[in-house]
């Protein structure tokens, strides 16, 4: 294996590696809903992905890498496969999938879901500014939005939502959505839509931006449901008006 695909198998797994290794500081970003401290240790992962990428718009040396391994992966590519349009989404989609199975993580429907959404707030605007403002072509030439990867940011921002939730009821599941956001990083290169430095720095963004979301929610959460009864609940039902029959599905959070 040349030096080359070593430091791409590197950077790209790097999150993931360091997930296996027991890098993660805290159990918990999160100190209570008093007071919020950020442990800034858990910027390290985050930081440095951004900080790999962030070079490489005016690094020489990382501008030649990054067309090495365009060079080397249109050689070996037979044919596209857009498999990164739809695993993008699946760390995500598992933490809804596994409470609806009944395998619970950390928080209810209510939290979950105000801790993703601030979390794909936080990513979206961060993502979006910044392909604004670097107007990096694409490997492929088709636009001038390269930097960073959305959808390495959107599967890495999922991949860190779900080992948060169900760290402590299983690492695997945490590895596991780990293992796709890389994969997604991966083909984002493979289809010939990113350079290295666009997926690292995609990737960090997404990870980045789950934590600060995780810190952040004691205070969303009281300001937005300052009188709500800290359990949620479902109901899944049938109904029908004397002409047709549906399935309800009725939500209190």
């Amino acid at each position: 294996m040349t030096g080359r695909k070593v430091l791409i198998m590197i950077l790209v797994s790097l999150p993931f590696s360091f997930k296996i290794f027991g890098q993660e500081f805290s159990s918990d970003t999160i100190s209570s809903d008093k007071k919020l401290e950020f442990k800034y240790s858990l910027l390290i992962i985050p930081t440095v992905l951004i900080g790999y990428g962030t070079v490489g718009i005016e690094s020489d040396g990382l501008k030649n890498l990054n067309a090495e391994i365009k060079e080397e992966l249109n050689e070996n590519i037979d044919e596209k496969l857009t498999i990164d349009d739809f695993s993008q989404y699946a760390p995500t989609l598992t933490v809804y999938a596994l409470n609806s199975l009944g395998i619970k993580g950390k928080n209810n429907f209510r939290k979950r879901t105000t801790i993703l959404a601030t979390s794909f707030l936080i990513m979206t605007a961060t993502v979006s500014s910044l392909k604004l403002t670097t107007n990096i072509t694409r490997p492929d030439g088709s636009s001038n939005n390269s930097f960073p990867s959305g959808h390495t940011s959107t599967a890495f921002m999922g991949a860190e939502f779900l080992w948060q939730e169900y760290k402590d009821v299983s690492a695997w599941y945490g590895i596991t959505g780990y293992v796709i956001a890389t994969g997604t990083g991966f083909f984002r290169m493979y289809n010939d839509r990113h350079w290295l430095t666009d997926v690292t720095t995609g990737a960090g963004i997404g990870i980045l931006s789950t934590k600060i979301a995780y810190w952040v929610n004691p205070y969303i959460s009281k300001k937005l449901f300052p009188n709500r009864n800290k359990q949620s609940a479902s109901i899944l039902y049938p109904y029908y008006n004397g002409e047709q029959w549906c399935v309800c599905f009725a939500l209190r959070f």
